[in-house]
């Protein structure tokens, strides 16, 4: 029996379901705003679901989704030039932390986010698709349309300014949520 193929409105709601809170949160990250990034997400789905007839497989649809993201906010960055940073209460927590290791390390999880933000644009992308969206490395690249070198390198660099600005004592841990390596 041959299998139905999902129509396009079916495939973008199961997709806005998936992706909804993931892209908001990766938005967020980059225009350090709420009510920007939204609208930008906002944004972003409308994308998606005009160039979804035309979406050709070529990367998997996470990456797809990421890229138009990722696009919309360099687009917003560079019509407006924007320093404010707001509280990070918002951020949603990995369900399998416990309460009180959220209390416990409120404190240092905020710092690390504020110095985040306060990377140069290039270094705080790399680090919130890894880190935060849980790309690899490869599908970083391909998301920012650069090479896996320098992903690598811009990773190394980030890494490096976030160990100074928060100093040496700090117990930062720079692994993936999914526990995949790459």
């Amino acid at each position: 029996m041959e299998k139905l193929q999902p129509t396009d409105d079916a495939a973008f709601e199961q997709i806005m379901r998936e992706y909804g809170t993931r892209v908001l949160r990766l938005v967020t990250f980059l225009v350090k705003d709420r009510n920007v990034a939204e609208d930008l997400t906002q944004d972003v789905f409308v994308k998606v679901y005009r160039h979804l007839p035309r979406f050709r497989k070529e990367s998997s649809i996470h990456t797809w989704i990421y890229r138009i993201a990722v696009n919309e906010c360099k687009g917003h960055l560079r019509s407006w030039a924007f320093r404010q940073i707001l509280p990070r209460s918002w951020i949603k927590r990995d369900s399998n932390v416990s309460t009180e290791q959220i209390v416990m390390h409120q404190s240092e999880r905020d710092e690390l986010v504020m110095q985040v933000q306060n990377l140069p644009s290039m270094y705080r992308q790399v680090i919130v698709l890894h880190y935060y969206a849980d790309l690899s490395i490869a599908e970083v690249a391909n998301v920012l349309s650069v090479s896996e070198g320098t992903v690598r390198t811009r990773l190394h660099r980030a890494r490096q300014h976030l160990k100074k600005q928060l100093g040496e004592e700090g117990d930062w841990e720079w692994t993936r949520t999914s526990g995949s390596n790459n």
